[in-house]
């Protein structure tokens, strides 16, 4: 079932998994699939369609089907382990030579793979601030790139990369542009309806929501030649998702859009209220006008603007840390999208050659109330 062939809107179908009713309890919880293997017919023939457990898996298929319902992707949608073994089966599906740009500002393992893997497999990566059309035009080559990389909004100075435009880019060099849509959920960007031809999702994060599932996601625009080997790589390399984790993902998905609805909001108040503190020098925050890519942002961005932003505390890389210190409600633990709000000091994490600046704490904004946010973080800022 999708969307387009259902009277209900997207949220009333994430909300019940797609309507999803057990066969044999009639249970409205779809039930876990753990089998590894399944009976042949009589013909040799698998008839169920399931013939073991490395490739395919029934709970799997159902929460790919809700999540390829919120993308709107023809091509469907793959589960993976992490979010890493989605974005690195993508850039396996290339050949070696094979030209690659990517965004500058990005998750930062993606990143340091990008940069010492991908090489090995013979790839050829080129780093590039994607928010600026006019440089990423520059950066690719007609006929030997033959992936666009981007994250928007990017981690963790949640700049933003007009799709619509750097599809057309792509596109026109003969490339596919991929879009790491983790922070923005399918409930803010529908990357795929903006000329995209695959998103990734670190489903660990927003998806999930609960903090309890390690996972990533794929989700293709058209099942072409190039998706077919991603998902032979997937089927080859057993990096599928379990079926136990399959399952809290989905119930995670059922939550996705009140949770996302909440946390946007929070998010926006935060940000706000934080452009005015004295201890904050700045904010970074696509829905704030003031943000470079506020207006890119609200074309191609809907209810609200995502839930994570950053802060620049004024008094430098140390005050940060202190700050991160002092914090009571708000956690200091890696990680995002989860329903309790997170604090980090990005470049203590990151390393040396991080673009992340060291006076820079990224904030995760969970569901909790956001004046005992805004208070605590008050408090711990003023020392």
């Amino acid at each position: 079932m999708s969307s387009s062939r259902s009277p209900w809107s997207k949220r009333s179908l994430t909300a019940q998994a797609m309507g999803h009713v057990d066969p044999l309890t009639k249970a409205v919880v779809p039930p876990i699939h753990v089998a590894t293997t399944y009976i042949r017919d009589e013909d040799n023939a698998y008839s169920s369609g399931f013939v073991y457990g490395r490739p395919d898996n029934a709970t799997i298929r159902e929460a790919e089907g809700v999540l390829a319902m919120l993308e709107e992707a023809e091509a469907g949608a793959l589960l993976f382990s992490s979010g890493m073994a989605a974005a690195t089966a993508v850039f396996q599906a290339l050949d070696p030579g094979d030209h690659i740009v990517a965004s500058k500002v990005m998750y930062w393992a993606l990143r340091s793979w990008l940069m010492t893997e991908a090489v090995r497999w013979g790839l050829k990566v080129d780093f590039v601030e994607t928010d600026n059309l006019d440089a990423l035009r520059e950066a690719v080559k007609p006929g030997q790139t033959k992936l666009v990389w981007i994250e928007t909004p990017s981690n963790p100075l949640w700049t933003i990369t007009d799709i619509a435009g750097a599809a057309e880019i792509a596109h026109a060099a003969g490339a596919r542009l991929a879009v790491d849509s983790t922070t923005a959920s399918p409930i803010h960007t529908r990357p795929l309806n903006l000329g995209a031809d695959i998103v990734m999702h670190a489903a660990t994060k927003v998806l999930n929501g609960h903090s309890d599932v390690v996972a990533g996601a794929l989700a293709g625009a058209k099942a072409d030649a190039f998706w077919a080997r991603v998902v032979n790589i997937r089927k080859m390399q057993g990096a599928i998702l379990g079926p136990f984790e399959a399952y809290l993902l989905m119930r995670g998905m059922r939550t996705l859009h009140v949770r996302t609805a909440a946390q946007a909001k929070s998010a926006l108040d935060l940000a706000q209220r934080f452009s005015a503190h004295p201890k904050v020098a700045r904010v970074l925050y696509p829905g704030l006008p003031q943000h470079p890519g506020h207006d890119v942002a609200a074309r191609q961005m809907e209810n609200g603007f995502g839930y994570m932003l950053s802060i620049q505390v004024s008094d430098g890389e140390a005050a940060a840390i202190r700050t991160a210190a002092r914090v009571g409600l708000w956690k200091r633990a890696t990680s995002l999208g989860g329903v309790e709000s997170l604090i980090e000091h990005r470049a203590s994490v990151e390393g040396p050659g991080t673009p992340c600046p060291p006076d820079l704490l990224r904030l995760s904004t969970g569901i909790e109330d956001v004046e005992d946010l805004y208070r605590d973080l008050d408090e711990a800022l003023r020392g």
